[in-house]
């Protein structure tokens, strides 16, 4: 049995379209011989997607949910997230050994960037969705 992306709606075999919504439908997800429906994946694996975007627990849902199309996609955003934090706050920090003014301005810049992400992140994934983060949703590092 599918059930719609969009509603939840069962839609029955064969069926491309929901009858509810009217939204295309995807093949169930096939979960180690048993079929689990994106609402189930989503349901199931949602605490495991919100600790994707506190720092290296990105990790938590790679190893708990390794057929969860839904935890995976904010793993890699966490993933992602992390890595820009890493790089931003190296690059301040050279800034800020030269010019320590500008340099401190930039770190809270940097911290307000980095908190403003995660937060979209957590609500995305609270929320059920798959939203790319702003700026640096778009790679993929974890596929």
């Amino acid at each position: 049995m599918a059930f719609c992306k969009n509603c939840g709606a069962e839609v029955p075999e064969g069926t491309k379209f929901c009858q509810a919504c009217g939204a295309p439908v995807e093949e169930p997800i096939a979960n180690n011989g048993a079929t689990q429906s994106p609402v189930d994946d989503v349901s199931k694996n949602k605490g495991l997607a919100i600790l994707s975007y506190i720092g290296i627990l990105f990790l938590v849902p790679l190893f708990a949910a390794k057929e969860s199309k839904f935890a995976r996609f904010h793993a890699n955003q966490g993933l992602v997230l992390f890595i820009t934090d890493i790089v931003l706050y190296i690059a301040v920090g050279i800034i800020e050994g030269f010019l320590p003014v500008i340099g401190s301005l930039l770190s809270w810049a940097v911290y307000v960037f980095i908190l403003v992400l995660a937060i979209l992140g957590i609500v995305n994934a609270a929320n059920g969705e798959e939203k790319e983060l702003p700026v640096i949703g778009q790679y993929r590092l974890i596929k």
